[in-house]
């Protein structure tokens, strides 16, 4: 008897798998059949499931994105809210560089109007979004986000030697 696939949950399996490849390798240095022989399996099967690598890396988002905000998520909502989000930049910060060099690959030779609707970063923003906008409230979500994602920049840019403790006062007044 034929084994029983649940079609669904491979495929989002096989994008789980995936998405360090796109980290480690970037949008554009990566193809399917790289990604198919990292994954065992033929190209033609890797089609069978993504008709492409667009829809690939938008599946890889969606997962990566859902993980993301399901760890964040887990935090305690008791919390002071700006030591909530100082929580959620630091569980960002490990693959925060691999994720920016992926996104600016990606972004590559893309206009405004074709970032604003690329389904990909809809989903990353709305989901940042929204997980910011949990902890710090709707009005402020958006200047949050931008104070973390600058800090997580600095901290890059300093080999980690910005201290979070800076932006504590600016979280506080935000929140």
């Amino acid at each position: 008897m034929p084994k029983q696939i649940d079609h669904e949950a491979y495929r989002l399996e096989l994008a789980r798998k995936a998405a360090p490849l796109f980290s480690e390798l970037g949008y554009s240095g990566l193809g399917m059949r790289r990604v198919a022989e990292a994954l065992g399996l033929s190209k033609s099967a890797l089609y069978h499931y993504f008709p492409n690598k667009k829809s690939l890396f938008l599946t890889c988002t969606e997962t990566v994105m859902a993980q993301m905000t399901s760890e964040a998520g887990a935090n305690d909502a008791s919390r002071v809210p700006a030591s909530a989000l100082v929580d959620f930049a630091r569980s960002l910060e490990p693959g925060f560089a691999a994720e920016i060099s992926l996104l600016f690959d990606y972004l590559r030779g893309k206009t405004g109007e074709e970032i604003a609707s690329d389904p990909a970063m809809k989903l990353a923003n709305d989901q940042l979004r929204g997980h910011v906008r949990s902890l710090a409230g709707s009005e402020a979500a958006d200047s949050v986000l931008c104070l973390l994602m600058g800090t997580l920049l600095m901290r890059h840019f300093t080999g980690g030697t910005l201290d979070y403790e800076t932006i504590l006062p600016a979280l506080k007044k935000l929140t």
